[in-house]
């Protein structure tokens, strides 16, 4: 990050000088606090969808409660209520980049996480299927909004021998090698295991880039079709307008004709565009991306200043970092 960031960090502060406000991208959201830069809920965000209707995974927040019982009664509540079983995900309600997130199997492990995850929590629907992200945007005042990008998250899996154990198949992937500290610690009971000859082992099931999932341009499935159902949905979010969804989908036909995909998250003005992960992309497309995306949250941030949206000052932005990396 320290040898990445620094030319995006500088084209940030240009934004800030000439839009008379280093905190003008704060004001791109009205609808979420901040514009959703840090700390904000989850479940509130997902709430700003609900006329959205079924596009988005049922969900549910398990307050606090100094009786981990009573969370795990309050979750096997939600999953009677919307007529499923495990597996759940459950993930922080406040966190970024996959902090927390796991998918849990059966009750005994869902009270684990409860105990050790003291704070609010999303319970979610697992939805299976082929994971995307899709960045959207809309100026305001425009008719319609439009992609600004489209990753596909591929979940990276080895395949046995019936010699080797998983733990030294990773260490002997040229690519798996790279992020081994991670799968290893998301597989740490099985490590030891030998998988089967021809037998596909799934390393992570979070298509988190930070926790081992591999991101690719996914643009080939941008369609018209699918550009004006991301519409469609944004529009139900009274004053959101920047923003990447999280998203997945059992067929990549339906989801390219904009249906049959449903929405597990959706991330403010700091989301990237992770389509600039992609290994065959150049560092030079990701900052030129990177500085593109900024440039439109300045811009639509700058427009909604000008029509009265509040712009968060400086010092409120930093006492929310730190905040947020006090809890974190």
């Amino acid at each position: 990050m320290w040898a990445f960031y620094p030319p995006v960090v500088a084209w940030i502060l240009w934004l800030g000088i000439k839009h008379r406000g280093l905190t003008v991208f704060t004001a791109a959201n009205p609808g979420i606090p901040d514009g959703g830069f840090i700390g904000e809920s989850k479940h509130a965000i997902l709430s700003g969808l609900a006329a959205a209707g079924d596009v988005v995974a049922p969900y549910r927040l398990i307050a606090p409660d100094a009786d981990p019982a009573a969370r795990l009664a309050a979750l096997d509540a939600f999953v009677r209520h919307i007529g499923t079983t495990y597996p759940i995900v459950l993930k922080p309600d406040v966190g970024q980049r996959g902090a927390g997130v796991r998918i849990v199997r059966s009750t005994a492990a869902a009270a684990d996480y409860l105990t050790r995850v003291n704070g609010p929590v999303i319970a979610q629907a697992f939805a299976p299927g082929h994971e995307f992200g899709v960045f959207y945007v809309r100026h305001p005042g425009e008719t319609r909004g439009r992609i600004f990008s489209i990753t596909e998250k591929v979940l990276p899996t080895l395949i046995g021998d019936g010699v080797r154990t998983l733990e030294t198949l990773i260490l002997s992937d040229a690519r798996a090698v790279c992020m081994a500290r991670a799968y290893q610690a998301a597989n740490a009971e099985r490590l030891h295991d030998v998988p089967a000859a021809g037998e596909s082992v799934l390393l992570v099931e979070v298509g988190t880039h930070a926790r081992g999932a591999i991101f690719r341009d996914g643009n080939w499935a941008r369609t018209p079709a699918l550009e004006a159902a991301m519409d469609r949905v944004s529009r139900t979010f009274e004053g959101f307008h920047i923003g990447r969804y999280d998203l997945r989908t059992p067929s990549i036909a339906d989801f390219m004709a904009g249906d049959n995909f449903r929405i597990v998250e959706l991330n403010g003005v700091t989301a990237e565009a992770t389509d600039i992960y992609d290994a065959r992309n150049s560092v030079w497309t990701a900052w030129r991306t990177l500085c593109r995306q900024w440039s439109l949250a300045f811009e639509i941030g700058a427009a909604h200043r000008s029509r009265g949206a509040p712009v968060t000052p400086l010092w409120r932005l930093l006492r929310s970092v730190r905040a947020y990396e006090a809890v974190d």
